[in-house]
């Protein structure tokens, strides 16, 4: 997931299997592959952004090591999938881990 080139065909390639099946495979579960791999992203971009270790390092640092190159790209697909921007995410998992 780091690699921001990692495509269905490469998946496929490393797999064995052709893009045709793997959009096929992926299908049968409602989804395409390309939505997978962006929520896959977006869910580790979330669990750095919470990680304290990690709360020195700026967000579009992140965003890059699991493939988002756009600064904008990634905060909409964030939003989209968190429901707040990453700034907001990350401000609240650091209240949530002053207040346990």
């Amino acid at each position: 997931m780091h690699d921001g080139e990692l495509n269905p065909r490469s998946i496929a390639a490393a797999h064995h299997i052709s893009v045709s099946y793997l959009h096929r495979l992926f299908q049968e579960q409602g989804f395409t592959v390309a939505a997978w791999m962006r929520d896959q992203r977006l869910g580790r971009t979330g669990r750095d952004l919470a990680d304290p270790a990690l709360a020195d390092v700026p967000i579009h640092e992140i965003a890059g090591r699991w493939g988002f190159g756009r600064a904008a790209d990634f905060s909409r697909a964030f939003r989209a999938f968190y429901g707040i921007s990453p700034r907001e995410f990350r401000l609240e998992a650091v209240e949530d881990l002053t207040c346990s």
